[in-house]
């Protein structure tokens, strides 16, 4: 489909990371990937432990940084599928390992958002749960982005963390719309996905053509050239990496 590099969740088996960060450095692709904490509200054979997940996560990063263009993101499920224990591991990980991107699921749906809430009771909104566990950094990748109130517009803003628009994924399982306009407005960052698992296309132009229409039924005309460029430089710019993708200069991979 075109696309040459790429961030994605793997599974909760640390051996799923290594298999898709073995595939990609077998083929020089520029890849991202963590295996998938998460200890709590999902399937047994699923779950790790906060424990498992933190040691998991640390060795994948200790064997696989600085080979080829591969690298591990630290990757909590989301709040819904992390305990508070986890939470705090997941924050120490960033914490030895601020260079390291993180990415996640921020307010996708109305039920996810009032259950988080009711298991973190303590929590402003969904956003402060990541924001008190040290998760809402410039390197942090929030999918979906959707059900946000205005004090969280603001917080990611200020934070730099990305809110990422996944419209095949938002369609299909009917989550709603996302407001790009009011996160830009606010100062924020954006970045363009797929969502290989929960979207219907792995091409970022059918992605980018989705995208369209839901900016377009709020209002907001996104011309084809500034949806190009956010898939491109602008992606490049979302993980922090626009020196070496994103573009045809001299300089880039």
């Amino acid at each position: 489909h075109g696309t040459t590099s790429c961030v994605a969740f793997a599974s909760g088996h640390r051996a799923s990371a290594e298999a898709l960060l073995d595939a990609a450095l077998t083929r020089n692709m520029r890849l991202a990937t963590g295996k998938v904490m998460m200890d709590r509200n999902a399937p047994d054979a699923l779950l790790d432990d906060a424990q498992s997940g933190y040691d998991d996560t640390k060795a994948l990063i200790e064997a696989w940084r600085g080979r080829g263009r591969v690298s591990v993101a630290i990757t909590p499920r989301f709040a819904l599928t992390s305990s508070t224990a986890q939470m705090k591991a997941c924050g120490a990980l960033v914490e030895e390992h601020p260079d390291l991107l993180i990415q996640t699921h921020l307010s996708e749906n109305h039920a996810e958002i009032g259950t988080v809430l009711d298991l973190f009771p303590w929590a402003q909104d969904y956003t402060d749960v990541y924001d008190h566990f040290g998760l809402l950094t410039p390197r942090s990748l929030m999918g979906h982005c959707i059900h946000l109130s205005e004090r969280e517009v603001v917080r990611l803003a200020e934070a730099e963390a990305v809110a990422v628009f996944c419209p095949t994924s938002n369609l299909f399982l009917g989550s709603g719309l996302f407001d790009q306009a009011r996160i830009l407005n606010a100062g924020g960052r954006t970045a363009i996905a797929t969502d290989i698992g929960g979207g219907t296309s792995w091409a970022m132009l059918r992605t980018l053509d989705e995208g369209y229409k839901i900016l377009n039924s709020q209002g907001q005309r996104w011309h084809p050239f500034s949806s190009f460029a956010q898939a491109t430089h602008g992606n490049a710019c979302a993980i922090g990496m626009e020196e070496k993708i994103g573009g045809l200069g001299a300089s880039k991979e």
